[in-house]
């Protein structure tokens, strides 16, 4: 039964299966470690391979490393990118196994003698400290026939466990770039096969840190063996303000190429993940009372030190500077969509708080969480997050990849909650009362990570919501729709708007409760919404101005992993140094409105001065 609260908008008593007309929902994990990662060998994870991985991700029980105890996914995932280090793939496993090529390297004995000491944490800020000063200094440890023997192992992998319309893989690495210790790091992956994706090593940072190296050789390869690739920025929140600059890695102002080469390769991020959220950050959106959620800022350096909190580092203000810079330009270069993904090097993709297995081997288990993994962080501060939802024809490469290339994906921190949005102009106005709404959204908009066409007459853009709680997870507090544009003065505004809430609440500022109770870590669903069903129409609307909404759904409060870990080890939850409550949520890929040249309104060009 549905309740009306206001115009457009319900909430329902029963959460209902969410399909539409023509693409179904598939949850994917794009960022997934195993032992042949360099920093994950070198912290612990000696075991947990591709295969396993798969297995994991299929909901086989698996042994998970450290303890040897099973380990099981209680929900499976639909896609799986194993996206394994391209530098020193399977370099470091080799060294420990004791391989005689690299046995015959002076490096490689010295290496593999720490890490037959348990000293491999020191063998990993090593590599980060050399390749943040002078990657070249690696190269001769980079062994090329390791590395192919790496790939054609995680490739076979990949094809084994490939299962058309019920499970599906895709052939990836991670290209880890980190110029002085700015983060510039994407997953690549290939929606094609073991006869295309065996024409290539994956490309890495000791070939070139610059992106637009990696793009051209994207272009390159794809030309040579007739296939494809999506690359996905991530962790711009370490970046210090490089990942979405003003000025590219020479120095040069962003241009109309570099708009076009991010538009083929990149149209994707992944802004929620184990090493912080990269939606906004509180700093940057100091009216936004939810902007802080899971900051991580620690600078990925040996000598320690913290991120810079840049416009450059985090995809609202992103989004944001795409819209000031197609002003400048006339093209949009951070036009991309949202997901989110675990980037977990357990080999074991787990965003749940109550099954999180840790960022590293060295990190899985409540007596280990105190200690330092990352420079500078212990496993308290690791977040358990990183989910895709995507909207696809079906469960295989193809179909999932075109849904990546449209943008019609979103991102949540772990919960499984479901979300459709479309904008438009006329949807009918009972179209939440739809049975089927995405048939409604379909036939009258366009889904998140499209573009609004003009508008007709005088009308605003509306956007009609769904979203439905994780079948088994907390109730959702609320939707929001989040608007950037660019103003008459050359700048960019952002606002939030509270656009349904649950339990009759009409004023957002009213919390909605908590039902958490800290001596077991237990929570009810006694408050909040199972379901909403919205049409939103923006109020502000200014038909001359460049715009774009995404929308973020919050759950109710439930506990963190921390506050889990923190009861398991009788100690106080302030000594995690974390909050043990989490709000969790999803965020969709945007819709932008561009208006016409006939239509737009003339506003200073105001690109801000200055390299980032």
């Amino acid at each position: 039964m549905r309740t009306i609260l206001t115009v457009g908008t319900c909430v329902l008593a029963l959460s209902t299966p969410v399909f539409g007309q023509d693409t179904h929902l598939y949850w994917g994990d794009t960022h997934l470690h195993t032992n042949y990662s360099l920093d994950a060998y070198a912290l612990q994870n000696e075991t947990v391979d591709p295969e396993t991985a798969y297995r994991f991700a299929k909901g086989l029980p698996v042994i998970a490393g450290l303890t040897g105890q099973r380990a099981q996914l209680e929900t499976p995932l639909d896609f799986l990118v194993v996206s394994d280090h391209a530098e020193f793939l399977g370099v470091i496993r080799a060294i420990g196994l004791g391989d005689p090529k690299m046995m015959a390297i002076e490096g490689g004995r010295r290496w593999n003698k720490m890490l037959n000491e348990g000293k491999g944490k020191q063998v990993f800020f090593e590599i980060i400290q050399t390749a943040n000063k002078d990657v070249n200094a690696l190269i001769a440890l980079n062994s090329k026939e390791v590395r192919a023997t790496a790939w054609e192992a995680i490739v076979n992998a990949a094809e084994r466990h490939n299962d058309p319309g019920r499970f599906t893989t895709f052939i990836g690495w991670e290209w880890s770039s980190q110029p002085g210790g700015r983060n510039l790091h994407r997953v690549v992956f290939t929606p094609d096969g073991k006869d295309k994706a065996m024409g290539y090593l994956p490309y890495g940072m000791i070939d070139s840190a610059k992106p637009r190296d990696l793009w051209n050789w994207l272009a390159e390869t794809a030309e040579r063996e007739d296939t494809d690739f999506i690359s996905i920025p991530h962790n711009m929140n370490l970046s210090q303000g490089t990942m979405f600059p003003l000025t590219d890695e020479s120095g040069n102002p962003i241009d109309e190429d570099y708009a076009e080469q991010r538009e083929r390769w990149e149209t994707v991020a992944e802004v929620t993940q184990v090493k912080g959220d990269s939606e906004t950050h509180p700093d940057l959106s100091p009216d936004d009372p939810f902007a802080y959620f899971e900051i991580y800022d620690r600078s990925i350096t040996v000598e320690g030190g913290s991120a810079k909190i840049e416009a450059g580092s985090y995809a609202r203000s992103a989004l944001m500077r795409g819209l000031t810079l197609e002003n400048a330009i006339g093209k949009n270069p951070y036009k991309f969509g949202m997901i989110g993904s675990t980037d977990a090097h357990t080999g074991l993709s787990t965003p749940d708080e109550g099954n999180f297995l840790g960022k590293f081997t060295a990190d899985s288990i409540p007596g280990t969480k105190m200690k330092e993994t990352l420079p500078n962080t212990v496993g308290w501060e690791m977040a358990a997050q990183g989910l895709a939802g995507v909207w696809a024809t079906e469960n295989t490469r193809a179909a999932i990849a075109a849904a990546f290339r449209r943008k019609e994906v979103y991102a949540t921190t772990g919960p499984r909650i479901a979300l459709r949005v479309f904008g438009g102009y006329k949807f009918p106005a009972d179209a939440t009362e739809a049975v089927d709404l995405a048939a409604v959204g379909y036939a009258h908009g366009i889904p998140m990570g499209g573009d609004l066409a003009r508008p007709e007459g005088d009308s605003a853009p509306s956007l009609l919501i769904h979203a439905v709680k994780d079948p088994l997870g907390a109730n959702l507090d609320r939707v929001q729709v989040v608007k950037g544009w660019l103003g008459t003065d050359g700048k960019t505004h952002e606002t939030i708007y509270d656009v349904v809430l649950s339990d009759g609440r009409t004023d957002g500022s009213v919390d909605v409760g908590d039902t958490i109770d800290p001596e077991t870590g237990s929570y009810t669903n006694d408050i909040g919404a199972p379901e909403f069903v919205t049409l939103w129409t923006d109020p502000d609307f200014a038909p001359g101005l460049r715009a774009f909404y995404y929308v973020r759904v919050l759950q109710i409060p439930t506990p963190r992993h921390s506050l889990y870990n923190a009861i398991a080890l009788q100690i106080d939850p302030a000594e995690t140094g974390r909050p043990p409550v989490i709000r969790e949520r999803a965020y969709s890929s945007p819709i932008w409105y561009s208006p016409g040249d006939d239509l737009r309104t003339e506003v200073p060009v105001l690109v801000p001065a200055g390299s980032d």
